[in-house]
């Protein structure tokens, strides 16, 4: 027991050391450009097909609830 909980502690510690050593990009002034550019198409669809897929989704449960 005592060996089992030894190495889920190394195992722990090793992976909180070695996340914070990643950098993360910094992708948001990408992210806004997108959103801020003005192309006719509403703010809530511009993240792509899946905000189109999730608006449907919303509206098509709005209208049958």
């Amino acid at each position: 027991l005592s060996f089992l909980l030894q190495s889920l502690h190394q195992l722990s510690q090793r992976t909180i050391s070695t996340a914070s050593r990643r950098q993360l990009e910094n992708r948001v002034p990408e992210m806004q450009k997108l959103f801020q550019e003005d192309n006719g198409i509403p703010v809530h669809l511009k993240g792509g097909a899946m905000d189109a897929i999730l608006y449907r989704l919303t509206m098509g449960m709005s209208v049958f609830g």
